[in-house]
C-alpha cells in the first residue's frame, strides 16, 4: 500500500490545466481567471472628491480666509471648470472631478452658510482643513495605469468582477469547467426517487459528490451501474473518452462482486495505485485512460466517499483549473499539501499503522487558535457523523 504523501504526490502528477473559454463578464463570475486584468489609467483617474462639500484653493485657508464666496456647483460626471476667482470656492458632490485650480475639501458638516448684502451665497468654514488635499482621493493613488490588478489564476469573485467591469473587460478568458462523471455502483441502490426495501438503500453518494464537484467549479452528471461486470465495460468507455474525470463510488474493495479494478484495467485505464494507507478509504483505487479520462474509484461506505474526494479529488479539480505558471509557482488554491493548523481539544488514540481521517468539529478558542473537536462516528458507514463535522 502507497503512504497518503504518495498516493497525493501520484495524483498531483495527473493535473494538466483545462483549456481557456471566451465569456462575457457577467458569465464569468465563479470562474477562474487565465489572463492578468491590467489598470486602463489611473486608479482614480481623476482628482476624486471624497466627500460632499466646498472645494478651494488651501493657499487661502491658510492666508487667513474663512468666508468663500460660491462661484458654482459641481456634481459627479459633469467635467471640472476652474474658478475664476481664486478666493472663491465650488459646491461640490462626493465623486466629482476636482477642478485643477482647487486642491482642497471641505464638508459640509464642517461649513455654514450665508447670503451677503450683494445676494452671494459665503460659505463660512467652522472647522478648517488640516492639510492641503484634504477630503481629495488623489488621482493614481491607488494604482497606476498599466499596473497589474488581477493575476491570472484567480477565482472571479464580485470584487474581482467589478474591478474587470472597470478596466472594460467585455470579455474575459477563463477556465473551461472540468467535466465529470460522477457513478454509483450497486445492486443495492435504488433512486432518491424510489421507497427502498429493508435490504436497500437511496443512491446518496452520487448526488453528495455531484454536490461537491459543483462546488469546485465543475459540470457533474450523475450516473449508475448495478454490480454487473457486462454493463460496466459497455457503459463505462464513454465516460471515459467523454469527461476529464470519472468519479466512482463502490465496487473497489476485495469482495465478489467489487469489479471495477479489473474492469478497467480491461478497457485500459492505467491503474497508478490500488490502496492507501489510510482509514477510512483504504481501498481507494485510481487510474488514467490514455489520453482520456482520470479515474477516483472510492469506496462505497459513505465517509470513506466524503474523505477521499475532498483529500484527492477536490484538490486535482481545483488544480486543474489554473493556469500551468500558477500550478509551477504552488500558488493553487486547495493546494494539495496545503491543510489548516487547528488543535485537538482532547488526546485521540490510534494505533493502525495508518493514516487516520478523523472527523472534527471547528471552532475559534479564546486565544485566537482553532479548535478541532472530534466527532462521535459509527464508522465509515455513518452518513450522519458528516453533518456536525467541518474538517477532518
Amino acid at each position: 500500500m502507497l503512504s497518503v504523501e504518495e498516493a497525493t504526490r501520484l495524483v498531483a502528477a495527473t493535473v494538466r490545466p483545462l483549456p481557456i473559454e471566451y465569456l462575457s463578464l457577467p458569465l464569468a463570475a465563479g470562474r477562474i481567471l487565465r489572463e492578468e486584468l491590467r489598470a486602463d489609467r489611473d486608479f482614480p483617474p481623476f482628482n476624486r472628491v471624497a466627500m460632499d462639500g466646498i472645494a478651494l484653493q488651501y493657499a487661502a485657508l491658510e492666508a487667513g480666509q474663512m468666508e468663500f464666496r460660491i462661484e458654482g456647483t459641481q456634481f459627479a460626471g459633469q467635467a471640472p471648470a476652474p474658478i475664476q476667482d481664486p478666493s472663491a470656492a465650488v459646491e461640490i458632490m462626493t465623486g466629482a472631478a476636482l477642478p485643477g485650480n482647487l486642491d482642497t475639501v471641505i464638508r459640509y458638516e464642517d461649513i455654514t452658510f450665508r447670503t451677503d448684502e450683494a445676494g452671494h451665497r459665503l460659505a463660512c468654514v467652522q472647522v478648517p482643513a488640516p492639510r492641503r488635499g484634504h477630503n481629495v482621493h488623489t488621482q493614481a493613488a491607488d494604482r497606476r495605469q498599466d499596473d497589474l490588478l488581477v493575476p491570472a489564476g484567480t477565482r472571479l469573485e464580485p470584487a474581482e468582477v467589478a474591478v474587470a467591469a472597470t478596466v472594460g473587460a467585455i470579455t474575459v478568458g477563463v477556465t473551461r469547467r472540468p467535466r465529470v462523471a460522477v457513478v454509483s455502483t450497486g445492486d443495492e441502490l435504488v433512486p432518491i426517487s424510489a421507497t427502498p426495501a429493508a435490504h436497500q438503500i437511496r443512491r446518496s453518494n452520487a448526488l453528495m459528490l455531484q454536490a461537491a464537484a459543483w462546488q469546485a467549479g465543475a459540470e457533474a452528471e450523475t450516473f449508475h451501474f448495478n454490480d454487473d461486470p457486462a454493463a460496466l465495460r459497455q457503459g463505462l468507455p464513454a465516460l471515459l473518452e467523454g469527461y476529464d474525470a470519472v468519479i466512482l463510488s463502490g465496487g473497489v474493495s476485495k469482495g465478489k462482486a467489487d469489479f471495477l479494478p479489473e474492469t478497467l484495467r480491461e478497457l485500459g485505464v492505467t491503474q497508478v495505485f490500488h490502496e492507501v494507507q489510510q482509514r477510512p478509504g483504504k481501498p481507494f483505487w485510481f487510474g488514467q485512460l490514455p489520453g482520456g479520462a482520470v479515474v477516483f474509484a472510492l469506496p462505497g461506505n459513505p465517509v470513506s466517499t466524503f474523505v477521499n474526494f475532498y483529500r484527492y479529488a477536490q484538490p486535482w479539480l481545483l488544480s486543474v483549473q489554473q493556469p500551468e505558471k500558477a500550478r509551477e509557482e504552488g500558488a493553487l488554491p486547495g493546494e494539495f499539501t496545503a491543510p489548516v493548523a487547528a488543535v485537538l481539544t482532547q488526546e485521540i488514540q490510534f494505533r493502525p499503522r495508518l493514516t487516520h481521517f478523523l472527523l472534527v468539529s471547528l471552532e475559534p478558542g479564546p486565544d485566537g487558535r482553532l479548535l478541532a473537536t472530534p466527532e462521535r462516528a459509527g464508522g465509515s458507514g455513518d452518513m450522519a457523523s458528516l453533518l456536525t463535522s467541518r474538517a477532518f
